[in-house]
């Protein structure tokens, strides 16, 4: 196996730039930075399946991601039995006898004939199912968030070890990914766009206003962690004299060590889904998706099913979206719906691809980890590099203060001017596909 000099480089000048960090700053910040660089790394590995091997533009990866991290709730967080107690089952009822109602509906849309009754049918189905559904459904709410909504306010979840919610993460993104597959892969590229946001900001909207899903805005905080806290390696005699012994502050010591055992675990569902994505490219089945990628006519008179491929990319693809989603979570240990931003889980993860390389599995990882540096060191270097700037400059001059307040801005210019450089002198990306 041939060994590419340039793309060892350019993971050599990432990891120098990690390392770096944590020799000028700190070690925290630089495994921080590894961190959440290995979960923006499995998502772009996701959103390059679906653009780079099938040409699939999805701007729902929030609404994914989202999915991912809802179900380290419902998995992880222990039930709460009073809830359960005031209204928990009528709640199931409701929503169970809300799939009774949509199942009727399809199946009277498909064994009646097309015409008047068949539309007076559906409407009178869905209408009464409707209201029905509402009047179990508000008062099994209304009675759930009214425990303890300071502290709880929901159901919670089931109690489980926190590593299961990453898989069941993953099929609870496919799932949401196979059902909007079904409505919108038969539309153009940009409908199929403008479907997957609407779909994104739809499943944000019920976690801030569900409570008794996911506490609302009011966050789930306290999610179990599947490596040690901070202060119980603190209160360890053992781990105390090991660091102290090898010269370590215990305190910065246990943080560092907690940041290298979520490191561990990231990396090996990036390695493992590396491995399984690579094996499948490099497959027929990987050759097939880029020959309907690159021309869907002639791969359907071929015989290739194109609207079932495109599906099952899709369903997988969204399913990787939902395991990062969940990863992310878990290191956080905290759900917060509000802040599932487009500019941070769609703009940046594209940003990613495309200066990684689409297409390019190893490009995605790169462009993973080299544009989630960029995001987090640029403002407070752009903020140095303003003070330095405006150092002769007298107090309270309009030039200094506008400089200085441009600094928060220095993000967004330096993701654009990053794109256009590898847009202009690399089109293909820093790891081109081959």
């Amino acid at each position: 196996m041939t060994i590419n000099l340039r793309n060892l480089g350019l993971f050599g000048l990432v990891a120098l730039l990690i390392v770096g960090t944590g020799v000028l700053q700190s070690w925290n910040v630089a495994l921080t930075i590894l961190n959440y660089g290995l979960i923006s790394a499995v998502m772009a590995l996701g959103v390059n399946m679906q653009w780079g091997y099938a040409g699939l533009f999805n701007v729902g990866i929030m609404g994914f991601a989202a999915l991912g991290g809802l179900a380290v709730v419902l998995v992880s967080m222990p039930p709460v039995g009073e809830a359960w107690s005031a209204g928990g089952l009528r709640l199931i009822l409701a929503l169970a006898w809300a799939l009774i109602v949509l199942a009727a509906a399809i199946l009277t849309y498909q064994r009646m004939a097309a015409g008047r009754m068949r539309t007076l049918a559906m409407v009178a189905i869905l209408m009464g199912g409707f209201f029905s559904f509402r009047a179990l459904f508000d008062p099994a709410v209304a009675a759930v968030e009214a425990v303890n909504p300071a502290g709880t306010g929901y159901l919670g979840g089931l109690g489980l070890p926190v590593l299961l919610a990453w898989p069941i993460g993953g099929a609870l993104a496919a799932g949401a990914a196979w059902v909007v597959g079904k409505t919108a892969l038969g539309l153009r590229s940009d409908y199929l766009a403008i479907a997957t946001l609407g779909i994104a900001e739809i499943v944000i909207a019920v976690m801030k206003n569900e409570d008794w899903l996911s506490r609302g805005v009011k966050n789930v905080v306290s999610i179990p962690r599947p490596v040690p806290y901070e202060i119980d390696l603190q209160n360890d005699p053992g781990f105390v004299a090991r660091m102290t012994g090898w010269g370590f502050d215990p305190v910065v010591a246990s943080s560092v060590t907690v940041k290298l055992a979520y490191a561990g675990l990231f990396a090996c569902v990036l390695l493992i889904l590396l491995f399984l994505l690579e094996a499948a490219l490099k497959s027929p089945w990987g050759r097939m998706m880029r020959a309907i990628r690159d021309n869907e006519t002639a791969a359907e008179a071929m015989g290739k099913d194109v609207k079932r491929r495109h599906l099952q990319i899709f369903v997988m693809g969204s399913a990787i979206c939902g395991i990062a989603g969940a990863m992310l979570v878990t290191m956080e240990s905290q759900l917060i719906p509000s802040s599932y931003q487009p500019l941070r889980f769609t703009f940046l993860i594209w940003v990613m691809v495309i200066v990684g390389g689409s297409g390019n599995n190893w490009g995605a990882i790169l462009g993973g980890f080299l544009i989630w540096f960029l995001w987090i060191q640029v403002e407070p270097m752009g903020q140095q590099l303003m003070l330095w700037l405006t150092a002769g400059m007298a107090d309270g001059s309009a030039l200094k203060d506008h400089l200085l307040d441009s600094a928060a801005h220095m993000r967004l210019l330096t993701m654009g001017i990053v794109l256009l450089l590898v847009l202009r002198f690399s089109p293909r990306g820093l790891i081109p596909e081959k």
